[in-house]
């Protein structure tokens, strides 16, 4: 697949995501209530709209991106990986309760984080923290492909 079939295909398949994520969103706002953490729910419930909006705005900048094929590829997989698995953190943070080690930013108050055994520490961590270099890899890609060509900035001038 060449690049002027490739991106326009990923740009829509992201489009698609950050619809569904906003789907998401709206469904899980109903299960806040029941979660072993409320708060850390109401952080994933604000995270997958803030994802679902970044996925909209970036799948409709896509097919303007100037990438390989092959950079187009990790940058599509690498920003898509991202955006779940810090989300999946957060989900299974709150559907457990624990988690203290990595999000501690409700921590303190009711109905926040405790500790919890050494695998469910050890997974919501590697979940959260995978999540980091696949983001800046596809977000650095992402404004490689924004750059101006040479006969771009040349007709502007």
């Amino acid at each position: 697949m060449n690049t002027s079939t490739l991106l326009p295909h990923q740009g829509q398949r992201l489009l698609q995501l950050g619809m569904a994520l906003f789907l998401y969103s709206s469904l899980d706002g109903f299960a806040i209530p029941v979660l072993a953490s409320p708060r850390i729910g109401l952080s994933a419930h604000t995270l997958s709209a803030l994802q679902a909006v970044m996925l909209l705005a970036i799948g409709l900048v896509w097919p303007k991106l100037k990438l390989s094929p092959r950079a187009a590829k990790v940058a599509f997989w690498c920003l898509i990986y991202s955006a779940l698995a810090i989300l999946a953190a957060y989900i299974v943070a709150a559907f457990w309760g624990v988690g203290i080690e990595t999000i501690s930013l409700m921590g303190e108050l009711p109905h926040g984080l405790s500790h919890g055994t050494l695998f469910q520490e050890t997974f919501i961590k590697v979940l959260a923290y995978s999540s980091a270099p696949t983001g800046l890899s596809a977000f650095g890609l992402v404004l490689w492909g924004l750059r101006i060509s040479d006969a771009q900035s040349q007709s502007a001038a």
